[in-house]
């Protein structure tokens, strides 16, 4: 089960009920309580007056965690495309540094799939929660680019290819 705090900010304002013989009562529906005001003053709950609240959501069949929803870590191979390329093109600033995409097309023009440039691309560039989760779909680092080059020897650094080498050791 997730915990993910949240706020409530509702604004109300209290109607008068008024009739000849009582004084003012000021009831709130949301409250249900009556109140004798001399006027209605607008009430918010939330951070200005501290209340505060956790709200528990179950994710999937058996609430645990998102993996288990099938929120993350369960995609396929067949799950990224070109898209998801473009997006961690742009989302990683590698457009900014390229000034082009034509790094990204050269790439896709290969016939390569695209959960293997991503795996290439999250190596160059050290990107290790997306490295992992390439990996878990089914992304190889034996895949070579144009120049020849594997995700491995595109890593940014020994790390990196040891992350590599070793996740996809402990899943097989």
């Amino acid at each position: 089960m997730a915990s993910i705090p949240c706020t409530t900010h509702l604004l109300f304002t209290s109607k008068p009920q008024i009739s000849p013989s009582n004084p003012p009562i000021f009831t709130s529906q949301f409250l249900g309580i009556p109140r004798k005001l001399s006027w209605s003053t607008p009430t918010r709950l939330g951070p200005s007056n501290g209340s505060r609240a956790t709200c528990w959501f179950k994710f999937g069949n058996r609430g645990v965690d998102a993996e288990g929803a099938g929120i993350y870590g369960s995609q396929t191979r067949d799950d990224f495309d070109r898209d998801d390329v473009e997006q961690y093109f742009n989302y990683m600033g590698m457009l900014a540094v390229e000034g082009t995409y034509d790094k990204m097309e050269a790439l896709l023009s290969q016939n390569i799939h695209p959960v293997d440039i991503l795996l290439m691309m999250a190596a160059s560039e050290g990107d290790k929660p997306k490295l992992e989760e390439l990996l878990r779909a089914g992304a190889s680092y034996t895949v070579k680019d144009a120049d020849g080059r594997t995700a491995l020897e595109r890593a940014a650094n020994d790390e990196i290819k040891d992350f590599i080498l070793n996740f996809s050791t402990q899943k097989a």
